[in-house]
């Protein structure tokens, strides 16, 4: 049987709902996550390769590219799995310990529902605010074009409605719920016994700022910079090999990390992608635990930690 030391400073993968239940309980301190949704045609496998080689004829929707359709049924199907998730690392965290999860918006009441019906507490949502995405409403010439009418019925309509697009607005925040397991006793004794169920308020932000639960890493401006700003990302941080198509960055998941754990803390990540929750954890002092089920992520995770200069590791004041 695996123990507590086989599990630390690795990076495994694996099916999140067949390697959780191998895990022994109460032993995490901390969940830092971003799972896949069930958007863009991205099943839980979160195989972006196979969407991109998808043909048009493959599509359920032949006329919209990937990532554009549009099924309310994807809500209940991602809450029914992510229910199953949660109630691992229920199991899996300490008493007291914080599970952080980011979302897309448009599921965030599924998951928030899920993670609280599996046990956890919903203490709080952090919003990430950002400025850099690409709009994703489709204008509707296309369709227009399709009608049996004439071509002067068509430059009608398509006067009529130039401007009316699908109902998407350039996304700009993504939700994080914050979560915690039930402490035992008061949050002192829990503290005590289990070290963690507190956040560290001298953990700050911006301009040494008290921490809100509002996160920028883009400059908005003075007055947004100066309360909510964490330390701008490398740009090389990245990776010109990585392929991930949703790469959190490593100073917002620091900051997490910081405010919610000790140093020597065990932080598991059980949808890891690139990496970036272990890159935080090993950088602030922590152990990290990592899954993916994708084995070209598992890959490019191993290659930013091994490159990940040692320089930058802080391990925090105790």
């Amino acid at each position: 049987m695996k123990t507590i030391h086989d599990w630390v400073d690795q990076l495994i993968c694996g099916d999140a709902l067949q390697v959780l239940p191998e895990m022994p309980s109460e032993f995490v301190d901390a969940v830092v996550t971003d799972p896949p949704y069930f958007l863009d045609k991205l099943d839980n496998q979160w195989s972006l390769e196979q969407v991109e080689k998808r043909l048009p004829s493959q599509r359920v929707i032949t006329h919209l590219p990937p990532g554009m359709k549009f099924d309310p049924n994807q809500g209940r199907e991602f809450y029914r799995w992510f229910l199953k998730v949660a109630q691992e690392l229920l199991r899996i965290l300490k008493p007291g310990g914080f599970f952080f999860c980011f979302s897309s918006p448009r599921l965030y009441h599924r998951l928030t529902a899920a993670v609280e019906d599996a046990g956890f507490w919903i203490r709080d949502s952090f919003i990430w605010l950002y400025l850099q995405n690409q709009p994703k409403a489709m204008g509707l010439d296309h369709f227009i074009e399709r009608l049996p009418v004439s071509e002067a019925v068509k430059q009608q309509l398509k006067a009529k409605l130039r401007g009316w697009k699908t109902p998407q607005v350039k996304s700009c925040y993504e939700p994080i719920v914050v979560a915690q397991k039930p402490y035992e006793g008061t949050l002192l004794e829990n503290m005590l016994k289990h070290q963690v169920g507190l956040f560290n308020t001298e953990v700050r932000i911006g301009s040494n700022m008290y921490p809100a639960n509002v996160l920028i890493v883009d400059s908005f401006g003075a007055m947004l910079d100066r309360y909510f700003l964490v330390p701008k990302p490398d740009v090389q941080e990245k990776g010109a090999y990585n392929t991930h198509p949703s790469v959190k960055p490593v100073a917002l998941c620091e900051h997490l990390i910081r405010l919610s754990t000790l140093p020597q803390a065990i932080v598991l990540d059980p949808f890891i992608g690139s990496g970036t929750t272990a890159i935080a954890a090993r950088s602030t002092g922590r152990h990290f635990i990592g899954v993916d089920i994708n084995p070209e992520y598992i890959a490019i995770a191993q290659r930013r930690l091994s490159e990940w200069s040692p320089s930058l590791f802080q391990e925090d004041a105790p």
